[in-house]
């Protein structure tokens, strides 16, 4: 797993329920337009706003139709038999990688109790072959994973314990965990991270607008940062995330689509107002 990863959105009926057509659509753009691989079921795909049941229909329509090598599912929930429910069936399905969020309903929660949660998991998966990213996403969770955590499970699993994405937008975070974990796979949220990434040692990127930007970030990786391009791309992900990120980046997919079916979100998110449209429509002239 590594290079440029779609955090990919899921779409969905009047009640709620995942649409297949249109979110294989959407993969399928995603993987012939530069990106190198997938993650199904993160913030972005709403996974924490559908049931267990929605989540495995979703995560199967994926590994049918891609190469498992380029996919990547969230099975992280507050439950640690539910989380390892999603994770145990991902592996059945194919998938290589989970990505899990830490439990986030206690909180505090200390170093050692992170440690015994996912070496529970750990134990609990026992022989079965996929490996565990961990998923940092403390404004959202309320639950930090520190560094010091993540190099404790991971030196003593590598195996299982083998990369990151970290959504706190905390450059100096994902560094420090290259340095404290050599063969990690660190995987910031942002693609204006690409820059520096074979410099600083990341993986790639797993971002939610790279639904949009992604050829013009595979570009920035094939050639460099020719004529601004880096600042183009960083100018459309601040475009993007002046708005809720989630109804925006669902609207700009159906507006690439031509599917108005992308237009609807799950509560608590709303649809996006015609402002917000309108100001998302000016957006087409940097791609």
């Amino acid at each position: 797993m590594k290079g440029i990863v779609a955090a990919v959105p899921t779409p969905v009926d009047e009640n709620g329920r995942a649409l297949k057509e249109a979110f294989l659509e959407h993969c399928g753009w995603a993987l012939a337009n530069g990106c190198d691989a997938l993650n199904v079921l993160g913030t972005t795909g709403e996974a924490n706003s559908l049931g267990v049941a929605q989540r495995k229909h979703v995560m199967a329509w994926a590994a049918e139709a891609f190469d498992a090598g380029k996919l990547m599912v969230g099975t992280g929930l507050p439950a640690l038999e539910d989380t390892l429910d999603l994770t145990r069936s991902a592996a059945e399905m194919g998938y290589r990688v989970a990505l899990v969020l830490p439990p986030f309903y206690y909180k505090p929660v200390s170093d050692d109790g992170l440690v015994a949660w996912y070496e529970a998991l750990d134990r609990a998966l026992g022989d079965t072959p996929i490996q565990v990213y961990f998923y940092n996403f403390p404004q959202m969770t309320g639950v930090p994973i520190p560094v010091d955590v993540v190099a404790r499970l991971a030196k003593a699993n590598p195996q299982r314990f083998a990369g990151i994405k970290d959504s706190s937008g905390d450059l100096a975070y994902c560094r420090a965990l290259v340095k404290a974990v050599p063969g990690l796979k660190v995987f910031p949220s942002s693609e204006t991270a690409l820059g520096e990434a074979k410099e600083a040692g990341f993986a790639g990127c797993i971002s939610a607008t790279v639904n949009i930007s992604a050829p013009l970030c595979a570009t920035l990786v094939e050639k460099g940062d020719e004529n601004g391009l880096a600042a183009r791309i960083g100018k459309l992900r601040a475009d993007i995330a002046a708005h809720p990120l989630v109804p925006a980046v669902k609207y700009l997919v159906g507006k690439r689509s031509g599917d108005t079916i992308w237009n609807r979100v799950l509560p608590p998110f709303v649809p996006l107002a015609g402002a917000a449209r309108e100001a998302l429509d000016g957006i087409d002239g940097q791609l």
